[in-house]
C-alpha cells in the first residue's frame, strides 16, 4: 500500500523545517498571505527554502496572486510547487502553470455535496488538489481555520484526473478516522500540529505523521 504524505503548512524558522523533516513530512507550506499569522516574507522564505533538506518539498501558498508578486517570490524562493488558495479561476491556474513551470496545487473548499463539483474542471489544470474545508462567513483567512467538513462527502470519491489531498481540522488525534473515511492518500495540516497560533510543536508533528503510518 502507497505510504500516506503528509505536508505541514505555515512553516516560520529553521527549526520548523528541521523538525517536519524529522517527523517524515513529505511537503512543507510556506506562507505569502500576508493576513496569516504564519505568513512569512519572500527573504524569510528564501533562507527557509534554501536550508531545506534535498527531497522535502516546498510549497508557497498564494492567495489571487498576481504576476508580480509570483514573480517576486519565485525569483528568490526555490519553490517545488505553487499552492493557489484564493478564487482563482480555471484559466488562471492553466496561466500560473505554464508561466513559472511549477506544479500548481489549487485548493477547493467544502462544505457541503455541491462544492465537490469545480473539482472535475480544475483536475484538468492543476497538477494537484487539496480539498480544504469552506472558510466559515466572516473568516479572514481562506484556510487554516481549524475547521473540518463532512468527510463523508468525500466517500467513494477517490478518483479524479489529478491527485488529492485532504485538509481542514485535520489533527494527530483525528488524521487516522479522516484517512479512513475518505481515502486520501495525503493531507494537509497547520493549526493541527500548533502549540499557539502560528507555533509549531515538535511532538505534535511527529504525532501526526507518525498516526498516518499506523494505519
Amino acid at each position: 500500500m502507497t505510504a500516506i504524505r503528509s505536508k505541514i503548512c505555515g512553516m516560520k524558522t529553521p527549526e520548523d523545517i528541521a523538525a517536519a523533516a524529522e517527523a517524515g513530512a513529505a511537503y512543507v507550506g510556506l506562507n505569502f498571505f500576508a493576513k496569516s499569522a504564519r505568513s512569512v516574507s519572500i527573504a524569510q522564505a528564501a533562507v527557509l527554502a534554501s536550508g531545506a533538506p534535498v527531497g522535502l518539498a516546498k510549497v508557497g501558498l498564494v492567495v489571487n496572486p498576481t504576476d508580480a508578486e509570483l514573480d517576486a517570490i519565485t525569483g528568490a524562493v526555490p519553490l517545488d510547487m505553487i499552492q493557489l488558495h484564493g478564487a482563482e479561476s480555471p484559466e488562471r491556474v492553466a496561466e500560473v502553470k505554464a508561466r513559472y513551470g511549477l506544479p500548481v496545487m489549487k485548493v477547493i473548499g467544502v462544505a457541503e455535496a455541491a462544492d465537490l463539483d469545480p473539482i472535475d474542471i480544475y483536475s484538468q489544470v492543476a497538477d494537484q488538489i487539496m480539498i480544504d474545508a469552506k472558510a466559515p462567513k466572516g473568516a479572514v483567512l481562506p484556510g487554516g481555520n481549524g475547521v473540518a467538513f463532512d468527510w463523508q462527502l468525500l466517500a467513494g470519491k477517490k478518483y479524479w484526473q489529478a491527485p488529492w489531498m485532504l485538509a481542514g481540522g485535520l489533527t494527530p488525534d483525528n488524521v487516522a478516522e479522516a484517512i479512513r473515511k475518505t481515502g486520501t492518500r495525503q493531507v494537509d495540516v497547520a493549526s493541527g500540529v500548533e502549540s499557539a497560533p502560528a507555533q509549531k510543536d515538535p511532538q505534535l508533528m511527529q504525532a501526526f505523521v507518525a498516526a498516518t503510518r499506523d494505519l
